[in-house]
Order: structure tokens, then sequence, then C-alpha cells
């Protein structure tokens, strides 16, 4: 069965998106500030496998200057099959398209090496304010 890309944000299943970003270790959100967060994005791409939403990532941006990939996610049962580099690729043309000053994104932890064989460069100067310990350790020096 073939993969299908949408960028339609209609009748997506909130709930699986949630239980999504749970199964890859993001922690437990709820559905309703996820839509309004993916609502409030202005791109964004979903990943169907016959009618089980698999994955998604959302692009946004300030209008102007400023743009940014968030939450890339593919179920772990259907990853290793390019789905992650489809919707990487189509979000930064999308923003590059618009022609943002600057287009960045944070690297879930161990997702280095694959964004930069996508051709992303890590920045020389990027900064965090961890909100606890646990964010810190993850994603701080």
């Amino acid at each position: 069965m073939d993969y299908i890309l949408s960028e339609e944000r209609e009748m997506i299943p909130w709930q699986r998106v949630c239980e999504l970003l749970e199964k890859v270790g993001w922690g437990v959100r709820a559905h309703d500030l996820v839509r309004d967060s993916f609502e409030k994005s202005k791109y964004a791409v979903f990943v169907w496998h016959g009618d089980k939403l698999v994955g998604f990532g959302r692009g946004m941006d300030d209008g102007h200057y400023y743009a940014m990939l968030v939450d890339i996610v593919i179920d772990p049962e259907h990853q290793a099959k390019g789905l992650g580099k489809k919707i990487t690729t189509l979000l930064k043309d999308r923003l590059l398209n618009d022609k943002f000053i600057f287009i960045t994104l944070t690297a879930a932890v161990g997702k280095n090496d694959f964004y930069r064989k996508l051709g992303w460069r890590q920045q020389k100067s990027a900064y965090i304010w961890p909100k606890d310990t646990k964010q810190a350790d993850a994603h701080a020096f």
C-alpha cells in the first residue's frame, strides 16, 4: 500500500496526532491544543497509509523573516521509508518560496544525522531556555 501526503487539514484525527506524539516520546498533549497549533501554522502536511494517519509535520512563521519546521513525526512502524524526508523537504520548499530570511528547526534527540543528510546545517549560535532539567539534559550543553 502506498503512502499519500496531504496538506488538507479537514478530517484530521487529532487524537491520533496526539498518540503519535506520545509514541515517539514527546509526551502527552491535549488534542484541542494540538489542533489549535496546527491551525495557527502556515503549512502542515499529513502522511496517510490507507485510512491511517502515520505521520505529519508543520511549518510556522512570523509572516516576514523567520520560519521554523516543527513536529516532524513518523510512526516508528513506518520510519526509514523516506517519509520524514518528504515532509521536511515539502515544508522547507514552501517556506523557501515565501523568501524567509531564516528557516530553522530543532532536531529531536538522536536525529541530527537525518537532517544533516538532507542538507541542513547546524547553527553556530542557537540557545534554549530549558523549562526543566529533563529538557536541559536533552537539548542543552
